[in-house]
């Protein structure tokens, strides 16, 4: 007598521990890798205008002073390096599709 009164003391515990662990919400999942579009469209929105208004303030300025020769130089280095950046993206891409349609 006394185990079956045991035995329904110790399904009630258990069934309200599981009961409680049931109701309890979950933990959101952890991240699964860092999202740098923000980031990237980040720098491509703010950064990079106010680096070129720069560039051309300087470039302005060097002109004015009659340095039309170093105004020019430094105008194909800065298109060459915008060359090198925008062939870097392309082969971020790039990369990206030859994973993709290797692996997949």
């Amino acid at each position: 007598m006394i185990a079956i009164e045991l035995m329904g003391t110790a399904s009630a515990a258990v069934d309200h521990a599981l009961h409680t662990l049931a109701s309890t919400p979950l933990a959101e999942p952890a991240p699964k890798g860092i999202d740098t579009s923000g980031v990237v469209s980040f720098f491509a929105s703010k950064i990079a205008p106010i680096l070129l208004a720069v560039l051309g303030v300087i470039f302005i300025g060097r002109a004015s002073r009659g340095e039309i020769s170093k105004v020019l130089t430094s105008s194909a280095i800065a298109i060459i390096g915008l060359a090198f950046i925008a062939g870097a993206a392309t082969l971020f891409f790039v990369g990206d599709y030859l994973i993709n349609l290797i692996f997949e």
